[in-house]
């Protein structure tokens, strides 16, 4: 097998365009066991995520997880599973498009834009060979995740690492670390979530989960939980919230060790049977629906803050393809590009001696 992956026919006469890569956590190809676990292998086999010593880790992985996991999260993705399917593949192609029309609609149409995902398809490597063969010979790597934590944010970057091992001719690249206390993005969220109260009213108390990490992972220097307060509390600054308005929780356990607190669903059920009878649950942390927002907090939670009391719970959704989010991309693609778009392109002098130059080295393009 070659040690590196074809490179796409060149063109001297064609100019250098800039790429745009969004990149999500991934989503198995379908909601059928068999899909699940091969998406489940390739998540949950990341040391970044699971940060136990590797021989013990695969034993319990392939031993017990694989074996019983992926039935159980089969059945759960299709809940949710759309016909056209995964929704966050959809909302992820969705924003790729919309963020492009707004660079073209700028008149900056040589600002490629394409979309992968960390696990699954379509995948990263894929993604930069789409990108270089129409031309970008610079891309902006952009994390779908607000908040940086190693086991997303970091792993996204190793996923773009592992393919441009694979390429002969790299093109410069530029990372996006984190946006959670970007002033667009809080706008984004604080309109929306605005439209929501014209819509429905205030609710008795407002829960921002967010996806939970071991509470190692704090400990050892992770600023993921500090980023997350830090969204919550300008967020509540935007809509003008008083502290005992909102509260901050954390999704999604696994295993036996301690997670950040206070958790999503304990504190639903706390609510309740304190008497609130309403709540809005938000999470800021994704900018995309998928299985953990439409079945766990949109279903798992909704269950668990009926059945201990609460009459009326309603899940906002994510930002997904709202158009103030697709502006704060923009603006945010822009600030990490800015110099690049300042660089001028060659005149039609140089790019006719350019080829000039190609041909007589016996280039035939």
């Amino acid at each position: 097998m070659p040690r590196f992956l074809d490179e796409p026919k060149y063109d001297h006469g064609s100019l250098p365009r800039i790429g745009i890569l969004l990149i999500n956590l991934g989503t198995p190809a379908a909601p059928t066991a068999k899909a699940v676990r091969s998406y489940l292998k390739q998540f949950l086999s990341d040391p970044r995520v699971v940060e136990i010593p590797r021989a013990l880790w695969w034993l319990i992985l392939n031993g017990i997880i694989l074996n019983t996991r992926p039935k159980k999260s089969a059945e759960k993705y299709a809940k949710i599973w759309d016909k056209e399917g995964s929704p966050l593949r959809l909302h992820t192609a969705r924003q790729a498009k919309l963020l492009a029309g707004y660079f073209l609609q700028a008149g900056q149409a040589d600002i490629q834009v394409d979309y992968a995902m960390r696990y699954g398809q379509p995948d990263i490597e894929g993604a930069l060979m789409r990108l270089k063969t129409r031309g970008c010979t610079r891309i902006l790597i952009l994390p779908m995740y607000p908040q940086y934590a190693a086991s997303t944010t970091a792993s996204a970057f190793d996923g773009v690492a592992a393919a441009a091992a694979k390429i002969r001719n790299l093109p410069e690249l530029r990372f996006v670390r984190n946006f959670h206390d970007h002033p667009d993005y809080i706008h984004a969220l604080g309109q929306h979530i605005t439209r929501h109260w014209q819509a429905h009213g205030m609710p008795d108390k407002i829960v921002m989960s967010f996806h939970g990490l071991p509470r190692f992972s704090l400990e050892r220097g992770d600023p993921y939980h500090c980023e997350c307060h830090k969204t919550a509390r300008l967020l509540a600054e935007y809509l003008a919230l008083k502290p005992e308005q909102y509260v901050v929780t954390f999704q999604s356990r696994f295993g036996r060790a301690e997670w950040l607190q206070p958790y999503t669903e304990a504190t639903l059920r706390e609510l309740a049977g304190k008497g609130i009878k309403t709540v809005d649950v938000i999470c800021p942390g994704f900018v995309a629906d998928c299985l953990e927002t439409l079945e766990e907090i949109a279903l798992e939670c909704k269950a668990a803050f009926l059945s201990s009391g609460g009459k009326e719970f309603r899940y906002v959704n994510c930002l997904n393809e709202d158009p103030d989010f697709i502006r704060a991309l923009c603006k945010l693609g822009s600030t990490h590009i800015q110099d690049w778009l300042a660089i001028p392109a060659p005149s039609a002098t140089e790019q006719a001696a350019s080829l000039a130059r190609a041909k007589s080295l016996g280039s035939k393009t």
